[in-house]
C-alpha cells in the first residue's frame, strides 16, 4: 500500500478542548474496503497495521471467510515484565551493550525503542505464614536473597532509556497493569507537535498479560526473547488470526464465583479448540459482568489455548477506569476514541464476524475445582473426592497401602491420600477480583464466630494482587477474619503459583517421603502443572478464594466437601459448607462500601518508589556497561554473542544427531525449565554448592535466571520429568550413547559438546504448553540441542525456540516417536535446511543402533521470512545486534 493511500486515512478527533489525529477505520472503509464487521481485536490489529505503514488488505480478505494467510507486522505500544523474565531480559540488554561494542558500534545504540515497565513480583516466597509478621519477614527474606538481582535492576533502570522499574512489594504485574499502568488508549507526539491517539497494545513477558484483555486492552504474552526484539523496534510477524466469538448470556447463580466460571470456560474452550487463535466475547452478559470478572476469564487464555480471551471497551470499561483513580479527561478520550472507530460496545449491538461460534450461558456454571495436573480438568465440586481417588488408582504404584492413617512425628494428627497440605490464596486470576476475595472473608468470618480452624497439617497463605486488596479487606473488617484462620498476608507476588510456596514442616515432609503419601495442594491460582506447586504435593487443585478457605477448614480432598461435617459449633451443632457460603447480597454490601476511587489514587500515586530497602541499594553508576563479576551465582555475562559476527550463517544441515530426551505429550514449560525450587543433588545444586552457596541460599530457579550457568543446569530438571529414554525415573535422567549409561541431562549433554555431537529433542503433542518461558528456549539452546521434532507445540514456545535458533520441527499427521519405535539410541540426520524455506520441509533419516534406517519428512515450524532470518543468524538477538551495528 502506498504512502499516500495510508495517508489517508488519518483524521481529527476533538475531545474536552484537545484536538488528536488517528488513524480512522471509518476512513479505512471508505478507501480499502468496508472493515465494519470485524471483530474489534483486529480492527485494533488493523488500525496497528496502518499506522506503521503496513497493508491492511489482508483484513478486507478475512471478512469473506473469516481466516486469511496474510502476513501482517504488529509493533505493541508498550512491554510489560516480570522480575523472573524481565531480570534475563535486562541481561540480554547488558550484553547486547558489550556485543555492540565487539562489532564496532556504540552501546548506548542498544535502548528499549517503546516504554517498558518491569514489576518485581515472582520473587517474594511464603518462608513464613500464618504468622501476624509474615509480611515484613518474607520481605526481609527477599531482599536478602534477590538484593544482587535488585540491583541489577536498578542499574538497567538508570542505564536504559524508557525502562520504569516497580520494586517488590506493590502487587503482581497484572494487577498492577490493569489498575495503573494500562492507558487503554495511548498519547504521543509525532514530528510536528500533533498528539496522536491509538489504541493501547501490550506485549508481556508472562503468559497471563492476557488478562488486561478484560480491561478492552490487546496484549498476549510472548516469551522474553520476543518481547526484546519487540522493545529494541522489531515489529513481530503474525499471520491475521481466526477469532472465534463466545456469546456470554445469562447470569450466575447464587453460589458461583467468577473462578467456577472461568473453570467451566477454560474447559469449553479448550475443547473446542482454539490453540493459536484469537477468542473475543460479546453477548447480553456484557451488560452485567464486571471488569474484575472479565480480567478473570481474559488472563486464563493461555489455558484454554488462545492467544487473548479479550473484550471490548464499554460502559462498565470506562467505569473501572474512574473507580481505579485514572482522571476524567483521559476517561473521556478512551470513550471518544472508541465511539468514533466503531470499537464501542454497545448493549444489543450486532454482532461482528467471526471465523467460529460458541454459546456459555452463565447460569449452567456450577461451583468446580480443576485438577489434579491441569487447568481445563474441571471438576464439579461433589465430584471431587471420588475423582481424586480415581487419580490415585491411575497413578499409585502401591494401591494397597493407600487410604493408611499415618501417624506424623511429634504431632497428635495423622495423615492419609489426599490431605490437603497447602491452601493458598494467590495469583492474577482470583486477586484482582474483589468480590471472591471479600466471599472468602465472609466465609472465614463465619467460620471464625462458629469457632472453626484450619486442620492443623494445612499450609494457609493469602498473597494480594496489589496493596489495594489489603485495604479494601481491612475497610470491610475482614482481614481480622482471614487471619484468625491463618490467612495472613504473606507478600503482594505470586507466591504459591510460581512455586514459591515455601518450605512445609519438616515432620509433614518426613511423613510424606517416607510413606509415599499423596498430598495435596488447593490454590486460587492458574496453574497447576506437574512438580510446580512444591515437591511434596503430587495433586493440585485450583478453587475459588472461598473455597480455599473451605478445604483448609476441611483438610482433605478425600472427602465431598459439599456434604462434610467441617466442624462443629460451641453447641456441638455440626457446621456445613453451606452454613458458611456468603449470599451474593452479603457480598454486594460490602464491595459497595469497602472500595475507594481514593484508595487506587493513594497507592499508585509512588509506587515507583519502593521501600527504604529498596531505596538503600546499591547502583553501579557511569557506565552503559554493566560490570559483570564473574564469582556471582545470579547475574552472569550469557554466552550468545560469543561466536557472532556480521557473516556468520548458523543454519546447515544436521549430521549424526543424538536424542538427548524422549517425551511424551503435554510436556510443558515447567518441566523444561522448572521455576521452584533448586534439588540439593540436582546439577544446578551441584554447581551451587560448589559456589560456596549454602543451601537454604539457593533460592529459586526463577530468580536466578539471570545466570545461564545455573539455569542450563535447571533444563529438563523438574522433578516430574519422565523421559522415556530411562523408563521408570523421574527428574532430569536420560541415557548416553555409545553405551547408553543413564545419568542426568546436563551430564550428557556436557559429554556430548566435549565430542562436538549435536541433538535433539523428541516430543509428542503440545510441546511446551503453559508458561512464556524464556529459558525453555535458552536452556535447551545451550545444552546444544540445534531442533525439537514433536507432534505439536503450544504457540510461544514454538516462537521462543525459534528466537533461540533453534528449530521446532513436527511430524506429519498419524507419525509419533511410537510409529517410529524410537527409543532413544538412534542416530538422526536432518537434510534440507541450506535451502529451507518458511514452512517448509525437512528430510530426517533415523539410524537405529543395528543399522537400519527409516526416512521421515517433517514440517518446520520457521513460519515466517524473519524467523527464518533470526534461525540464520543463530537467533533474534544475534540478528537485531547485527542490524543495529549495520553489519548484517
Amino acid at each position: 500500500m502506498t504512502h499516500e493511500k495510508i495517508s489517508s486515512f488519518w483524521r481529527t478527533l476533538s475531545c474536552a478542548g484537545h484536538d488528536y489525529r488517528y488513524v480512522s477505520l471509518d476512513a479505512v472503509s471508505e478507501g480499502l474496503g468496508d472493515v465494519s464487521r470485524l471483530p474489534v481485536s483486529l480492527k485494533i490489529l488493523l488500525e496497528n497495521v496502518l499506522r506503521h505503514g503496513g497493508d491492511g488488505a489482508g483484513f478486507v480478505e478475512w471478512l469473506k471467510e473469516g481466516r486469511s494467510q496474510r502476513e501482517i507486522p504488529f509493533s505493541p505500544s508498550r512491554i510489560l515484565m516480570q522480575d523472573f523474565t524481565g531480570v534475563p531480559a535486562v541481561v540480554d540488554l547488558a550484553a547486547m551493550r558489550d556485543g555492540i561494542i565487539a562489532l564496532g558500534a556504540n552501546p548506548e545504540k542498544v535502548n528499549p525503542q517503546v516504554p517498558v515497565d518491569l514489576v518485581i513480583d515472582h520473587s517474594v516466597q511464603v518462608d513464613v505464614s500464618a504468622e501476624d509478621d509474615a509480611l515484613s519477614l518474607n520481605m526481609k527474606r527477599e531482599f536478602e536473597r534477590n538484593r544482587e538481582r535488585y540491583a541489577f535492576l536498578r542499574w538497567g533502570q538508570e542505564a536504559f532509556k524508557q525502562f520504569r522499574v516497580v520494586p517488590p512489594g506493590a502487587g503482581i504485574c497484572h494487577q498492577v497493569n490493569l489498575e495503573y499502568l494500562a492507558p487503554v488508549v495511548c498519547q504521543t507526539k509525532d514530528d510536528k507537535g500533533d498528539i496522536i491517539v491509538y489504541p493501547d497494545t501490550v506485549f508481556g513477558t508472562d503468559s497471563h498479560t492476557t488478562m488486561i484483555n478484560g480491561l478492552g486492552v490487546l496484549g498476549w504474552g510472548v516469551g522474553g526473547i520476543e518481547a526484546e526484539a519487540a522493545m529494541l523496534g522489531q515489529a513481530g510477524k503474525m499471520l491475521i488470526p481466526d477469532v472465534v466469538g463466545v456469546r456470554l448470556e445469562g447470569q450466575l447463580v447464587e453460589g458461583t464465583t467468577a473462578t467456577d466460571l472461568v473453570l467451566t470456560i477454560t474447559q469449553r474452550l479448550r475443547a473446542k479448540g482454539v490453540v493459536g487463535r484469537f477468542v473475543e466475547f460479546y453477548g447480553p452478559a456484557l451488560e452485567h459482568l464486571p471488569v474484575a470478572d472479565r480480567a478473570t476469564i481474559a488472563n486464563m487464555a493461555p489455558e484454554y489455548g488462545a492467544t487473548v480471551g479479550f473484550f471490548p471497551v464499554d460502559r462498565l470499561t470506562t467505569d473501572y477506569l474512574y473507580q481505579t483513580g485514572r482522571s476524567k479527561e483521559h476517561i473521556a478520550l478512551v470513550e471518544a476514541y472508541h465511539r468514533q472507530q466503531g470499537t464501542w460496545h454497545e448493549p444489543g449491538q450486532m454482532p461482528p464476524h467471526f471465523t467460529d461460534h460458541l454459546t456459555i450461558n452463565l447460569s449452567d456454571v456450577v461451583p468446580s475445582l480443576a485438577g489434579p495436573r491441569r487447568p481445563q480438568d474441571r471438576i464439579a465440586l461433589g465430584d471431587v473426592s471420588g475423582a481424586f481417588r480415581h487419580f490415585l488408582e491411575e497413578t499409585s504404584q502401591n494401591l494397597p497401602k493407600r487410604g493408611r492413617d499415618l501417624p506424623v512425628s511429634g504431632q497428635s494428627y495423622r495423615l492419609k491420600d489426599g490431605a490437603v497440605v497447602i491452601a493458598a490464596i494467590t495469583s492474577c486470576t482470583s486477586t484482582s477480583n474483589p468480590e471472591v476475595l471479600l466471599a472468602a472473608g465472609l466465609l472465614a468470618r463465619k467460620a471464625r464466630a462458629l469457632g472453626l480452624k484450619p486442620k492443623p497439617w494445612v499450609k494457609t497463605s493469602l498473597a494480594p494482587g496489589s496493596r489495594v486488596v489489603t485495604d479494601y479487606l481491612e475497610r470491610a473488617g475482614l482481614d481480622a477474619d482471614l487471619n484468625a484462620l491463618g490467612f495472613q498476608t504473606v507478600g503482594y507476588g505470586c507466591t504459591t503459583c510460581i512455586g514459591n510456596s515455601g518450605p512445609l514442616k519438616d515432620e509433614i515432609c518426613e511423613a510424606i517421603e517416607q510413606n509415599d503419601l499423596v498430598a495435596v495442594s488447593v490454590l486460587s491460582g492458574n496453574r497447576n502443572f506437574e512438580g510446580r506447586i512444591s515437591p511434596q504435593v503430587r495433586a493440585n487443585y485450583l478453587a475459588s478464594p472461598p473455597l480455599v478457605v473451605a478445604y483448609a477448614l476441611l483438610g482433605t480432598v478425600d472427602q465431598d466437601i459439599t456434604t462434610s461435617v467441617l466442624g462443629h459449633d460451641p453447641q456441638g451443632k455440626p457446621i456445613k459448607l453451606s452454613d458458611l457460603w456468603p449470599s451474593r447480597a452479603e457480598i454486594s454490601d460490602l464491595l459497595g462500601s469497602s472500595l475507594s476511587r481514593d484508595t487506587f489514587i493513594d497507592r499508585y500515586r509512588d509506587v515507583t518508589l519502593g521501600t527504604e530497602a529498596w531505596q538503600k541499594l546499591p547502583v553501579a553508576k557511569g557506565s552503559a556497561t554493566y560490570p559483570w563479576n564473574d564469582q556471582s551465582t545470579y547475574i552472569q555475562n550469557p554466552p550468545y554473542f560469543e561466536e557472532l559476527t556480521s557473516k556468520k550463517v548458523f543454519l546447515d544441515d544436521i549430521s549424526q544427531a543424538r536424542i538427548l530426551a524422549l517425551l511424551g505429550d503435554n510436556i510443558t514449560t515447567d518441566h523444561i525449565s522448572p521455576a521452584g525450587a533448586i534439588g540439593l543433588e540436582t546439577p544446578a545444586g551441584v554447581y551451587l554448592r560448589q559456589h560456596g552457596v549454602a543451601v537454604q541460599d539457593f533460592n529459586s530457579y526463577g530468580a536466578r535466571r539471570g545466570n545461564d550457568r545455573v539455569m542450563m543446569r535447571g533444563t529438563f530438571a523438574n522433578i516430574r520429568l519422565k523421559n522415556e529414554m530411562a523408563p521408570g525415573t523421574e527428574g532430569g535422567v536420560t541415557r548416553f550413547y555409545p553405551g547408553g549409561d543413564e545419568m542426568t541431562i546436563f551430564d550428557a549433554a556436557e559429554r556430548y559438546r566435549m565430542s562436538l555431537v549435536p541433538l535433539v529433542v523428541i516430543g509428542g503433542k503440545e510441546y511446551g504448553m503453559g508458561s512464556s518461558r524464556d529459558w525453555a528456549a535458552k536452556g535447551t539452546r545451550l545444552l546444544g540441542v540445534r531442533a525439537v521434532i514433536a507432534e505439536s507445540f503450544e504457540r510461544i514456545h514454538r516462537s521462543n525456540l525459534v528466537g533461540m535458533g533453534v528449530l521446532p520441527l513436527v511430524f506429519p499427521e498419524g507419525v509419533t516417536r511410537h510409529t517410529l519405535g524410537l527409543k532413544g539410541d538412534e542416530l538422526l540426520s536432518l537434510e534440507g535446511l541450506k535451502d529451507l524455506v518458511p514452512r517448509g520441509t525437512v528430510r530426517v533419516t533415523i539410524t537405529s543402533s543395528d543399522g537400519s534406517q527409516q526416512t521421515v519428512e517433517v514440517l518446520c515450524r520457521v513460519d515466517t521470512v524473519d524467523e527464518l532470518l533470526y534461525v540464520k543468524k543463530g537467533g533474534i538477538l544475534p540478528y537485531v545486534l547485527c542490524g543495529m551495528a549495520k553489519t548484517a
